[in-house]
C-alpha cells in the first residue's frame, strides 16, 4: 500500500502522542503523573449530563441540520451577546466536532496553495499541520518570555509579505497561558484590517481568564467587519466537556455557508445528543464554570510559585488557560540536548509526563498543565525540580 505524500508529511499531535505514551507506561504497571494533557479534571456539570440523558430518552438520535440545531446556534449567538455585547444571529454560527474541526474547516475554506499564515510562536500544536493540509504555508513569528509571549504589531509587520493571507491569534494561549489585553488586541485587529489580512481568533479558553485579567474577544471586530474575522470557541475547557466534541465558529454569512458545505462532505452534523447537552450548558447555570475557574486560579498561583523557585528558569505568569510554559534551556547538555530529550529524561527519571516546547514552536521551553488536584501537581513539580537539579 502507498500512502499519500500529504499524510506522510504530517506528524501526529505531540500532546496526544505524549498522552498515549503515558497510558502505555501505566498499562505496563509504571506510575506516571501526566502534566501533559490539556483537559480539566472536573466532571461535566450534572445539568449538562441530564440534558444528554433526556435527549436519549426522547429519541433525539437522528440526523440534524449540518451546522447544528437552530436552538443551539441561537444559544451560541446569545453567548456573544451575553459576554461581549455582540449582536449575532443563528445564521452566523456553525457547530462543529470540537474547536479543532472549526479550525480545520476554516483553513480549508480560506486558504489556496501558497497562501501564508502568520503564526505567533509559541502556537498550538495543530495549527501548522492544519495549514499544511490546506496547502498554505505557516510563517512563524517568534515571541519572548520577557514580553509574556505576546506578539506585537511591529513583529507581525516584519513578517508580512504580499502572500500573507491570514493571522491566527489564540488568547488565552495554549501553551503559555498568556493573554492579550484589549488594547493589544485592538491594535492587532486594526493592523489586520488595514492590510486586508483575515484573522482567526481561537478563544477556546476565554472563560478561563483569572482576575485581574478580563476575557477579550475579537467578536467585537467581527461585528464591524464580518467578512474579515472568524471566532472559534467551544465547551471543552469551560464546561469540562472535552470528550463531547462541541465547538463552534462565528463568521459572516458567506463563510458560514462555505463551512457548512465542507462539513456536509466530511462529518455532517455533530452528535445530536451532544447538541442538546451543549444547549443546556449555554442556557443553564454558569456556577460550575465559575467554580472551575476559581480552582484553576488557586492551582495557577501555587504552580507558578513553585516553578519560579527553580534556579535558572524563567516563567511568565499565565493570565488564563491551565498551562505554564517555563524556559528551561539552561539545563540542556550533551545528553539532554533539547526540550524533547528533556521531557523524555524527566519521564524516565521522575515518571512525570510533560510536552516539549518544540511541539509549540519554542524548543527552549516545556509545557506544564496544572489541570490536576493540588497534591498531585505539587508532587509532580517536586519530582521535576529534583531532575533539573541533578542536571545542574
Amino acid at each position: 500500500m502507498r500512502l499519500s505524500q500529504r499524510i506522510n508529511q504530517i506528524q501526529p499531535s505531540a500532546t496526544l502522542a505524549m498522552n498515549a505514551l503515558t497510558q502505555k507506561l501505566r498499562d505496563q504497571g509504571k506510575e506516571v503523573i501526566s502534566l501533559a494533557v490539556g483537559q480539566p479534571d472536573f466532571s461535566t456539570p450534572d445539568h449538562v449530563c441530564a440534558a444528554a440523558h433526556a435527549a436519549i430518552d426522547q429519541g433525539f438520535t437522528r440526523y440534524t441540520a449540518v451546522p447544528g440545531i437552530q436552538e443551539l446556534r441561537t444559544a451560541v449567538a446569545g453567548y456573544f451577546k451575553r459576554f461581549y455585547n455582540v449582536n449575532a444571529g443563528a445564521d452566523n454560527v456553525v457547530v462543529t466536532n470540537g474547536g479543532k474541526q472549526s479550525l480545520f474547516n476554516l483553513f480549508q475554506c480560506l486558504l489556496d496553495p501558497g497562501d501564508e499564515v502568520l503564526l505567533p510562536a509559541p502556537y498550538w500544536v495543530s495549527y501548522p499541520a492544519m495549514i499544511q493540509l490546506a496547502q498554505g504555508r505557516s510563517v512563524i513569528v517568534p515571541t519572548e518570555p520577557d514580553e509574556d509571549f505576546l506578539v506585537s504589531v511591529e513583529a507581525l509587520e516584519a513578517h508580512r509579505t504580499d502572500a500573507t493571507r491570514m493571522l491566527v491569534l489564540n488568547t488565552p494561549s495554549n501553551p503559555t497561558g498568556c493573554h492579550y489585553p484589549r488594547e493589544r488586541v485592538d491594535e492587532i485587529a486594526q493592523w489586520a484590517v488595514d492590510h486586508d489580512i483575515f484573522v482567526i481568533s481561537d478563544e477556546i479558553y476565554d472563560q478561563l481568564v483569572y482576575a485581574p485579567g478580563k476575557p477579550v474577544s475579537l467578536s467585537t471586530w467581527w461585528e464591524k467587519h464580518p467578512e474579515r474575522f472568524a471566532v472559534v470557541n467551544g465547551l471543552a475547557k469551560s464546561f469540562a466537556m472535552t470528550g463531547w466534541r462541541i465547538g463552534y465558529t462565528l463568521a459572516g454569512d458567506s463563510l458560514i455557508k462555505a463551512l457548512s458545505k465542507i462539513q456536509s462532505q466530511c462529518t455532517s452534523n455533530i452528535c445530536s445528543i451532544a447538541q442538546k447537552a451543549a444547549l443546556a450548558a449555554l442556557t443553564g447555570p454558569w456556577e460550575p464554570v465559575v467554580m472551575m475557574r476559581e480552582a484553576f486560579a488557586v492551582r495557577r498561583n501555587m504552580a507558578l510559585e513553585h516553578v519560579r523557585s527553580w534556579p535558572h528558569v524563567v516563567c511568565p505568569a499565565p493570565v488564563g488557560a491551565f498551562y505554564l510554559f517555563p524556559k528551561v534551556d539552561h539545563y540542556y547538555n550533551d545528553e539532554v540536548r533539547d526540550s524533547t530529550a528533556l521531557c523524555a529524561y524527566i519521564l524516565e527519571k521522575a515518571g512525570v509526563a510533560l510536552v516539549p516546547g518544540a511541539a509549540f514552536g519554542d524548543d527552549r521551553c516545556v509545557r506544564i498543565s496544572y489541570a490536576l488536584d493540588e497534591a498531585t501537581i505539587l508532587l509532580a513539580l517536586d519530582k521535576i525540580r529534583d531532575v533539573l537539579t541533578s542536571l545542574g
